[in-house]
């Protein structure tokens, strides 16, 4: 198994900050979510699975979108981060311009 390298506090706290805006922002998808998350702890998967009773498996499938979680089980694992799982408009999709009239 490949070590890793420790993350310097202030990469951890930018990544956190990084996760919290895309969730603000409503661009971030679950798995994509998962991963963040773990990467903000400076957790292989493996640590992370234990820090939240799952397997290294279950927290694969989660980051790969393999996975269908439990609405408790995101929740479980955004917890610590003040987040909740909700439902998210998708972002509108712009009107064409209108077209000038006089051409």
């Amino acid at each position: 198994m490949p070590r890793r390298r420790p993350s310097s506090r202030e990469a951890l706290l930018e990544a956190r900050h990084a996760l919290l805006r895309a969730a603000e922002g409503g661009e971030l998808a679950w798995a994509e979510g998962v991963r963040a998350m773990r990467r903000c702890f400076g957790m292989t998967q493996a640590e992370f699975g234990r820090s939240f009773g799952l397997t290294t498996r279950q927290v694969s499938q989660l980051e790969t979108g393999a996975a269908n979680p439990t609405v408790a089980t995101l929740e479980r694992l955004s917890r610590p981060f003040g987040l909740t799982v909700g439902l998210i408009p998708e972002p509108a999709i712009p009107e064409p311009p209108a077209k000038d009239p006089e051409r």
